[in-house]
């Protein structure tokens, strides 16, 4: 018979401001997950290799100060009020024009200056796991709507990752929710994720401009360094919305490390992944490319891209969003 997945909560540290931050433990059948009600960061996931051994498989950082510190990478953070890009930092939304807060040049980036990466989120346990919830109000960072949010973090019978995410507003808004997670299955500690093998069921990109806003195209990945449709070793250079294609519930993304042979597999209900091999990231503390982020979500700028499926959340209606990160070795 299985067991649940054992579930317990401690003390983790304080913010300035004195608001107490909480450290969530999941652990089941070899996977261990720790999460943080600042930002609802995702710090630390273990899972063992093929010599059995368990290893550190994310870029976590020790204390919330860090998270603080480097804001810009959004270490393992949920991400919204829109993950990704709106290009120009505003939107038309029934025939009102919402400005936003622009914190990447002239766009909105991950939900804006201080987006629900940076907010301490209320946290409760549930079967498996545990629920962060948290309030948007009205006008945040320039989005409409008083919006209620949870992200739900689970372990399941197979010791996977489930995330599940829920959302409701008094006003018509736009919603883009994903986790930030960046993924080293070689260790956090062993440098470059670089050379890691990737598989996306993904036959089409949207490519950006200059501001790394997409055109409106929908281009075909064939004969390009775009195309995962088979595996292959990750180079660097990628920050890129892959259209996924439907698989009935069979992983959209396999990544693997051929010398540990952990093998990671991403099951969405998405229509979108943004690959980012994490070049920028500035060497402290970890280097460039030292991650490869995996973000299911919608596409950038749906909001000003009616080709595009629609981000639009209005009253009485649910987002709901849900994926999991799989764990095995090969």
């Amino acid at each position: 018979m299985t067991t649940g997945a054992a579930v317990h909560s401690e003390d983790f540290s304080m913010l300035d401001d004195g608001t107490p931050v909480r450290r969530w433990t999941l652990e089941r059948e070899g996977t261990l997950v720790r999460v943080l009600t600042y930002g609802a960061v995702v710090q630390s996931v273990l899972v063992p290799g093929r010599d059995g051994d368990r290893a550190e498989v994310v870029l976590g950082l020790p204390d919330v100060k860090g998270y603080e510190t480097h804001t810009g990478p959004y270490f393992g953070a949920a991400v919204g009020r829109y993950a990704n890009r709106i290009g120009g930092g505003s939107f038309v939304l029934d025939r009102r024009t919402h400005r936003l807060t622009r914190n990447e040049g002239g766009n909105t980036l991950h939900g804006g200056g201080r987006g629900f990466d940076k907010r301490v989120w209320d946290a409760e346990e549930v079967p498996d796991g545990v629920r962060l919830t948290l309030v948007s109000e009205d006008g945040e960072e320039g989005f409409p709507g008083r919006l209620e949010v949870s992200v739900t973090y689970t372990l399941d019978e197979d010791a996977a990752l489930r995330i599940a995410y829920r959302a409701t507003t008094d006003a018509p808004t736009v919603v883009n929710l994903t986790n930030h997670t960046y993924w080293n299955l070689a260790g956090a500690d062993s440098g470059s994720a670089l050379g890691h093998e990737l598989r996306l069921a993904a036959p089409l990109i949207t490519p950006g401009d200059e501001r790394s806003i997409p055109t409106g195209e929908f281009v075909p990945v064939d004969g390009t360094r775009f195309d995962f449709r088979e595996p292959k070793p990750v180079g660097p250079g990628y920050d890129t919305n892959y259209v996924l294609e439907e698989t009935g519930g069979e992983p959209v993304a396999e990544l693997y490390d051929p010398a540990s042979g952990r093998l990671l597999t991403v099951r969405t209900t998405e229509p979108g992944l943004q690959l980012y091999t994490a070049d920028h990231l500035g060497g402290e503390p970890f280097a460039p490319c030292a991650g490869i982020a995996l973000e299911t979500q919608h596409f950038p700028d749906s909001p000003n891209r009616p080709e595009f499926p629609s981000t639009v959340l209005r009253p009485g209606e649910e987002f709901a969003s849900t994926t999991v990160y799989g764990f095995s070795v090969r």
